[in-house]
């Protein structure tokens, strides 16, 4: 990860939830008082997060002592300890919420992907995450994906031409739309062109497409199309892909498999804070 930009990110999301002070903390102890936290799990999974931890707490008070327990892409269980750090209380309690918040959720990404790939063992197939992550937490959510072993498409629209349905529609065709992107980008931007039926396989085929994705397909008809792609075209499976039917697209043949099951609609894995005070038993 880019550490410069996640201590931006952390900083505006301290200042959201800080404001002006954390009242609670700081009207209940003083800045002498000290003491520990041990993150911990409440549930099996695959750990993401490290970094979060440590830069967090570290922005919000140099002083705090952070010892990780465990790596990132880590497979935890029920009651493994994470991490422990120690230091004020003030300091302490007021970074508990926000990077709880981020390890929750960068977790259940983790162990979402992790379980995704475990689902194509065996297959030739890859899994890969979507432009579906929260709007401010990409880069977050897609290192979460890489920490499960999966792997990333496409980081925004900045880095890929991806033509859609949309596209298509407007550019008037398939043909039409890879020739002109073709022509205005370097040697080292890819394109992807998204099709449906067999007749815009053949086109996007002829008109010189890198990636052609499969939308909305079954896995039989990407079995019976893949046949007329040849081999220095790229496939790709996408849309209305779950874990329940994900190994049958991975037996298709297809190279990839998108989900943005990965990251959109993730329920935070469970994990918290135990609270130790110093010199206690």
């Amino acid at each position: 990860m880019n550490l410069i930009k996640l201590q931006d990110m952390l900083k505006q999301f301290f200042n959201e939830d800080i404001g002006d002070g954390d009242l609670s903390s700081e009207y209940l102890f003083s800045p002498s008082e000290q003491g520990s936290f041990t993150f911990y799990a409440k549930e099996d999974g695959v750990f993401c997060g490290a970094q979060i931890i440590e830069t967090g707490f570290k922005l919000l008070d140099p002083t705090l002592e952070v010892t990780l327990l465990k790596h990132d892409g880590e497979r935890i269980h029920k009651g493994s300890q994470l991490a422990v750090i120690c230091g004020s209380f003030r300091s302490l309690l007021t970074g508990e919420r926000v990077i709880l918040n981020l390890v929750q959720r960068m977790s259940a990404i983790a162990t979402n992907a992790a379980n995704a790939v475990a689902l194509t063992e065996g297959t030739n197939a890859k899994i890969v995450d979507t432009r579906k992550t929260i709007p401010g937490l990409r880069m977050l959510d897609k290192y979460a994906v890489r920490s499960g072993g999966a792997f990333n498409h496409r980081g925004g629209l900045y880095d890929c031409i991806m033509l859609k349905d949309n596209h298509i529609a407007f550019a008037g065709g398939i043909t039409n739309a890879v020739k002109l992107a073709k022509s205005k980008i370097g040697h080292t931007i890819k394109v992807e062109v998204e099709i449906e039926t067999k007749d815009q396989l053949l086109e996007a085929i002829e008109a010189g497409a890198d990636i052609i994705m499969f939308d909305n397909r079954t896995p039989d008809e990407i079995r019976d199309w893949l046949p007329f792609v040849p081999d220095h075209i790229t496939t790709e499976a996408s849309g209305g892909i779950t874990l329940e039917n994900l190994r049958s697209y991975a037996e298709s043949g297809v190279q990839y498999i998108s989900l943005g099951a990965l990251t959109h609609s993730v329920k935070a894995l469970d994990i918290s804070a135990l609270v130790q005070l110093k010199g206690a038993y």
